[in-house]
């Protein structure tokens, strides 16, 4: 048999992921050699400290190196694996081998989010192949789905669980009827969450894979600025209670809508990040631990459900050798994937124009006229009431109102309102509702 030269692969960080990179590169190595037509093989890793003892790892030390830039430039490196995050000097090092022409692997979300068309540019630039599957909701095969299964279709919904901390803490407080400071102590002693959570609990981490999502689903560049974003640090114990009363359940939701347009306008797009209450007979409901879901909706193909573990070492990784087996594929039969598609270009709204509904719960004064007053602020926006219940009495009395779907600057006005309200002590809850 006539011998085949090797696809060299560079490996860019070696923490968590990379090294279950390298020891998936090990382990496979033959079946990945026959799925390919070549042998893969490891010619370096940039990481900061190269001299750090790393035995544990499949890896000759001397393949370690600090000259990332370096790496990048050889000319036997054919494709680049970045999993070391953030940033720069990410961004750097993924221009430099795109526009050398060098085939991308990257689970840089942050990245991706924030300059995405950098990398794109560069990858069109050096006609080089740009995969991610690894950046949003790690195992799980969404993104290829969104890329390339779903391009004859049109999609106008994409609804997703994609940070494991925030789920496992809300799933927790629904379970257990615990607060936010213990759900989150629980996930960090079981290694959920990290010691600075911020990223997660603040929607961060959520909103970077929705502006990715919604980039694809709609053929049009998100960026992470375009994503409104709320966390979950104000979710309560009493919250979670008044959502379980209403046959409802909460999670972090990443919600990227398509609005068609009217005429000749093209439509366009909202995406959004926040705590949501969901029934418990929609297909998230059921989504607990720290697992992802995203629920798909397309015109031609209806709904679908991708589910799954959306972090970890081994799951990211098994992500990334996805990508590297079809971008060395590509390589050596000297073809690349379809370049980025954003030809949709659509006009990426403001969270007040888009259309919600709102679960507020008011600390009243227990007197005749008070919801005479609550709905004239309600009627005053023109915001609808669907339901109206009271619960405790005299100093307790607290009114729970769901509203009809609006656009969410109506609501938000409405709640600014009901602040100024002599009978309404506080705004004790606003919480979106969706999926009804």
């Amino acid at each position: 048999m006539k011998r085949v030269e090797p696809v060299k692969v560079a490996l860019l960080g070696c923490g968590v992921v990379g090294s279950e990179v390298t020891r998936l590169l090990h382990q496979q190595a033959d079946d990945l050699t026959a799925r390919i037509g070549a042998p893969l093989e490891l010619v370096g890793v940039g990481v900061r400290r190269p001299g750090r003892q790393r035995s544990d790892l499949p890896v000759d030390p001397a393949l370690f190196t600090s000259d990332v830039l370096g790496l990048i430039k050889r000319d036997d490196v054919d494709v680049v694996i970045e999993v070391v995050g953030g940033i720069e000097p990410a961004r750097t090092w993924l221009v430099e081998a795109l526009r050398r022409g060098k085939g991308v692997v990257t689970a840089n979300k942050a990245l991706l989010a924030e300059d995405g068309p950098a990398l794109h540019d560069a990858a069109t630039e050096g006609n080089a192949d740009l995969y991610y599957e690894a950046a949003v909701a790690g195992a799980i095969p969404l993104l290829r789905p969104l890329r390339e299964s779903l391009h004859g279709d049109t999609i106008t919904r994409v609804t997703g669980i994609v940070n494991g901390t925030t789920n496992y803490i809300l799933s927790a407080m629904d379970s257990t009827g615990a607060g936010f400071a213990e759900a989150l102590e629980q996930a960090t002693a079981l290694g959920y969450a990290e010691a600075d959570p911020t990223a997660d609990i603040e929607g961060f981490d959520a909103a970077a894979k929705a502006a990715i999502l919604a980039s694809l689903a709609f053929h049009t560049r998100v960026r992470a600025a375009d994503v409104y974003r709320e966390g979950i640090t104000e979710v309560t114990a009493l919250d979670v209670a008044s959502a379980k009363a209403m046959g409802c359940t909460i999670k972090l939701l990443c919600i990227a809508q398509r609005r068609p347009g009217e005429g000749n306008t093209p439509g366009s797009v909202s995406v959004r990040v926040h705590p949501a209450m969901i029934p418990r007979s929609h297909p998230l409901a059921s989504v607990g631990d720290a697992f992802n879901a995203v629920f798909v909706e397309a015109a031609a193909a209806g709904q679908l459900m991708f589910y799954g573990r959306g972090a970890g070492g081994a799951p990211t990784a098994s992500a990334v050798l996805g990508d590297l087996v079809t971008v060395a594929r590509h390589r050596l039969a000297g073809v690349r994937a379809p370049s980025e598609s954003a030809y949709a270009d659509l006009r990426v709204r403001p969270i007040g124009e888009a259309l919600t509904r709102y679960h507020i719960s008011l600390d009243v004064a227990d007197r005749a006229g008070v919801l005479a007053a609550v709905a004239g602020v309600f009627a005053k926006h023109g915001v609808s009431i669907a339901t109206v219940n009271q619960r405790g009495r005299g100093e307790q009395a607290v009114l729970v109102i769901v509203t009809h779907t609006a656009q969410d600057a109506a609501l938000a006005a409405t709640v600014a309102e009901l602040r100024g309200l002599e009978t309404v002590r506080a705004v004790a809850s606003v919480l979106r509702v969706e999926g009804e």
